[in-house]
């Protein structure tokens, strides 16, 4: 498919068939998420891949949506075969940038002004969505709550240091796409382009 049809069809899937997704292509997403950029080369994300039916249950299980809780949105989502949950360690860009090639000698985070060891991340999970698109499948960024974050980190083992900064559904799609999102109930912007100063907007 043509990078600029990945772009326009990207969409977030919220309701999935109940077809499986070949580990390889779960392999090809995972391989593109790694040659996201990262600060310094810093590489400090981690990738959660959950592709059995027990460990997709616990997932739900771990992050608030017991079996018996029903709606739309999660009676949908829970279709979905694969979970992949991108996380990222926030000590892995303190030290990179305290070694010699960088030219700080200590891991102060108020240098940072942009805590970039989620937006690397976030830039990993995109890869995701646009590989699933090339792919054929769908997919669908979410955020764990945070009242669960303790509970899903003990249902698999996460260890202190990595923080999960989301986690995507993947799936065949269906028809019935589940529940629509705000794109549904929101026009497109197109006064987001500032050109040479601020205030002078243009349309792509």
């Amino acid at each position: 498919m043509e990078f600029r049809e990945v772009v326009r069809r990207r969409r977030m899937v919220r309701r999935y068939s109940d077809e499986p997704v070949h580990p390889a292509v779960v392999d090809r997403m995972l391989a593109h998420a790694q040659r996201a950029p990262s600060a310094g080369f810093s590489q400090g994300w981690a990738f959660l891949v959950l592709d059995t039916p027990e460990d997709v249950a616990r997932f739900w299980e771990s992050t608030g949506a017991d079996p018996g809780t029903h709606n739309r949105w999660l009676d949908g989502m829970r279709t979905a075969p694969v979970v992949i949950v991108p996380l990222t360690c926030k000590d892995a860009y303190l030290d990179r940038y305290a070694e010699p090639d960088k030219g700080w000698t200590d891991r102060r985070e108020d240098r940072w002004p942009v805590p970039y060891w989620y937006v690397d991340a976030g830039m990993a999970a995109l890869l995701i969505l646009q590989t699933a698109v090339d792919e054929g499948l769908g997919a669908c960024f979410f955020g764990i709550p945070g009242e669960h974050l303790d509970s899903f980190r003990a249902a698999f083992g996460v260890p202190d240091d990595h923080a999960p900064v989301g986690a995507i559904t993947v799936g065949h799609r269906v028809t019935d796409a589940g529940s629509t999102g705000s794109p549904a109930r929101r026009e497109r912007r197109t006064n987001l382009v500032h050109r040479g100063r601020w205030g002078t907007t243009v349309t792509p």
